[in-house]
Parts: C-alpha cells; sequence; structure tokens
C-alpha cells in the first residue's frame, strides 16, 4: 500500500482565515507518471501539504499512484479510490485534496467512492487567496476567478458546497450561495465583478501614470522566496513577513533610496507557485502589471530549497504568460544563511552567472543589490527624446507600448515626447522614430 501516515498534532485554523468552521484532517493525492522522477512528485505533494496547513487543517496522510495515465472516469482509477476510502477510514480524514486539477465528473465519482469532501490543488488555492485578499481589487479578482473555476462544477459533483457543516470546499457568502443560482445568474454576477475590474485597472493605471517619471524595481519570484523580507530590508519598512505561503497579494510600492542619490520606487507583487490556475493568472493580470511596468526585475529565488530551478521555471513561465520574460532582470539568490553547504552556491553561480547570493534576514549581500541596481539603471535604462507628427497615431502608440512617458508637449502638429526605456526595446523603437538620446 502506497500511501504515508502522518503523526496528526492538533492545529488552529489561522486567525486571519475564515476558511474552516472547524479544523480539519486532510488527505493529499497525487499521481507519480513514468515520465517523472518520484521525488518531483513527492515534493509537489510536499508542498500541497503547506498548502493545505496554510488553509487551516492537518495532513495526516499522503497516497500516490503509479499511473501511465490519468483515469478518465476518476482520475486515479476505480480500485485507487477504494483504497483511499479504507485510509479516509483508517485515518479519520474529512477531506481528500489532490495535487492536480479534477474534472466535476471526476470529483463526484470520487465522492462516492471515498465518502468525504475531494477538492484539488486549484480550488485549494483560490481559497487560500479568498482568506488573504484585503483590498478591493484583490477581493475582486479573487471572487471573479473562484467564480470562473467554479461554473463548470455547479451541478452533481459539487453539491456538497450547499451543505453547512464548512471546511475546505465550503465558504460562508459565495460557497453557500452558489449552488443555488443558475449558471444564467453566474454569468451575469462574472460580467459584474470583470466590470468592477475594469474600473479598478483604469484606478492603477492612473496612478500608475503619476509614476511615470520615476524609475521602477519589481520583486517576483516564487512564493515564499522571502520577497517581502528583502523587501523590507532594502526600504527600511515593516510589511508583514511571514512564513506562510501567498503572503502578498496586493502591490507594495515604497521609495528606495540609492547611495548615489537617486530615488527609485520598488515593488514587492503576489508569489508564483506550480500549478497557478489560470482563471487566478487572468485575474491578477492587473496586479502583475505592477511588475510589467517596471524598468527592471528583482528575480528573487530562495537557494536553501532543495529544487530551486524548477522554481526559477515557474516564474519564468508566469512571467512569459503576462510578457515579461524579456524584461531586463537581477537574479537574487535569496536565504544563503540556511545554506551551509557552499558547493550548492558555487553550482547556482556558475549556472547563473552574475546573480547575486543575499539574506534578508542577515543583511548578507545587501550592499551588493543596490550596487547592481545602479550598476543597470547606468547601463541599461536610458531616456530619450523624440519629435513626432501628431498624425502618427501608430508610431505615438508604439512609444507608449515599449516606454514610460516622462512627459509629452504638443505644438504646431507636433508632439515632444521625453521616454524611458530599456536598451533593448529603445533600439526596438529606433527603428519606427528618429530619436536622439537625452543627455
Amino acid at each position: 500500500m502506497k500511501y504515508r501516515r502522518r503523526s496528526a498534532q492538533k492545529r488552529q485554523p489561522a486567525e486571519d482565515s475564515d476558511l474552516l468552521v472547524r479544523p480539519q484532517r486532510a488527505l493529499l493525492a497525487g499521481i507519480h507518471f513514468p515520465s517523472q522522477r518520484r521525488s518531483v512528485v513527492e515534493d509537489h505533494l510536499e508542498e500541497l501539504g503547506r498548502l493545505t496547513e496554510s488553509a487551516g487543517a492537518t495532513v495526516v496522510a499522503t497516497s500516490i499512484q503509479d499511473r501511465a495515465q490519468p483515469d478518465a472516469a476518476f482520475f486515479i482509477g476505480r480500485g485507487k479510490a477504494e483504497e483511499i476510502h479504507r485510509i479516509v477510514t483508517e485515518s479519520r480524514a474529512d477531506v481528500v485534496i489532490f495535487d492536480d486539477d479534477l474534472s466535476p465528473a471526476q470529483v463526484r465519482n470520487l465522492e462516492e467512492v471515498i465518502k468525504v469532501r475531494v477538492v484539488d490543488r486549484s480550488w485549494l488555492i483560490l481559497e487560500i487567496f479568498a482568506s488573504r485578499a484585503r483590498s478591493r481589487e484583490a477581493k475582486t479578482q479573487v471572487e471573479l476567478a473562484r467564480l470562473n473555476y467554479l461554473l463548470p462544477r455547479l451541478r452533481g459533483g459539487w453539491s456538497h458546497l450547499g451543505r453547512q457543516e464548512g471546511g475546505i470546499g465550503v465558504r460562508g457568502g459565495i460557497g453557500e450561495t452558489q449552488i443555488e443560482l443558475d449558471r444564467r445568474i453566474i454569468r451575469r454576477r462574472i460580467h459584474r465583478l470583470q466590470e468592477q475590474l475594469t474600473r479598478i485597472e483604469s484606478e492603477r493605471r492612473r496612478r500608475r501614470a503619476g509614476r511615470r517619471s520615476a524609475v521602477k524595481l519589481s520583486l517576483v519570484g516564487y512564493t515564499n522566496a522571502g520577497k517581502t523580507t528583502l523587501f523590507n530590508a532594502l526600504t527600511s519598512h515593516e510589511s508583514a513577513a511571514s512564513d506562510r505561503l501567498f503572503e502578498t497579494l496586493d502591490p507594495l510600492v515604497r521609495r528606495l533610496r540609492l547611495r548615489i542619490g537617486r530615488d527609485v520606487l520598488l515593488i514587492d507583487t503576489v508569489g508564483f507557485i506550480r500549478k497557478l490556475p489560470h482563471h487566478l493568472v487572468a485575474s491578477f493580470r492587473s496586479t502583475l502589471e505592477e511588475a510589467a511596468d517596471a524598468d527592471v526585475l528583482l528575480n528573487v529565488v530562495d537557494l536553501s530549497h532543495s529544487d530551486y530551478e524548477e522554481q526559477m521555471r515557474t516564474t519564468m513561465d508566469v512571467l512569459a504568460s503576462v510578457g515579461m520574460s524579456e524584461m531586463s532582470q537581477i537574479v537574487v539568490f535569496n536565504k544563503a544563511d540556511a545554506v551551509p553547504d557552499r558547493t550548492v552556491v558555487e553550482r547556482a553561480l556558475r549556472l547563473h552567472p552574475g546573480a547575486l547570493v543575499v539574506s534578508a534576514v542577515s543583511g548578507e549581500g545587501m550592499g551588493e543589490i543596490l550596487d547592481r541596481i545602479e550598476e543597470v539603471l547606468e547601463d541599461d535604462i536610458v531616456e530619450r527624446d523624440v519629435r513626432m507628427a501628431t498624425s502618427d497615431k501608430q508610431g505615438i502608440s508604439r512609444i507608449y507600448a515599449l516606454a514610460d512617458v516622462i512627459r509629452a508637449l504638443y505644438h504646431d502638429g507636433y508632439v515632444d515626447i521625453r521616454y524611458r526605456t530599456s536598451r533593448s526595446r529603445a533600439r526596438a523603437l529606433n527603428g519606427n522614430v528618429a530619436a536622439t538620446e537625452a543627455g
């Protein structure tokens, strides 16, 4: 029998989480395919366990099945579902969480056999985001993502949402009422949320426009890489930082004074994770635009993690999905104080020449970050002045798309534009406009 029991420890739900009306005991389930190393699957389940604990539940057992491909009806096959039912009975688990997305039919079939609630990784992440949302924008984004996720699951397999006992997969408000709504009403709600989000995004763009003249740096990276701790260390700020996944949802913006006397804006954004629900990525696109509006990305990596390279690939995949993979980056390997083996550091620097190794907790390497920021701003960020005919709508739009416009003065059928951008984007613009570099 391929499962591992975990000793159950009494755990109270997080103080700021209304995910659980009562503590829950969870069994985690995953599949090992021939194309994967088993250690990778185990690491994914370990991360799923941390997500589960972030939701306030206790992991009491894990189960991994070896399969060539998923079963269409049960994902893991009926036989394995019956085995999990026995494990659930033995461990007294009251929810089973799968590391992969399940179809509505698979959830319904699994619940009929296992006899307890069944949810998947995407739903769990959406629940955690819902508990962390504080601002109007974050709450709107999360609700929109959850409704889009729930819409095809209203029938059959998700009827447990109407129950009142509470727990993962059941929330007050949205969770209790959605099963009573028909698809037409939910689509109408989705439409209203999209309109609200459009208005919020317009407000955010106006705020960003007020910061056009400032150079912006954005912290990106895998969740729990220590971005907020690094943000605090660089800005002497006291934003909430903890070991919980997805501590930061709304972007934080603070001014950072460099040693050359120049001020820049530092932006802390939501962390990324494997198998991030695509509805969530779509809903949080406006938040990620804060990072996309930056001049330089600080790609923060947890060097103490055993598979930090996969986490880096996940970060790059998410950046690519929102058109940010070609932006200028500084790779910052964080948590050096938790890496006793020097060969790990040497290998990371060999694979990523030019990366920095720091510890936001101990302060190691923080001066090097400021030095590198100053070097990048001096070498990679340029300001240019161009004069264009006001009739050249396409050329003017291209400048606004590829650069930060600092100033635009209109007169006599022409517009004098001063913009800031990276050298690579400036080269792209040079093919269309005759630019002279600003002094």
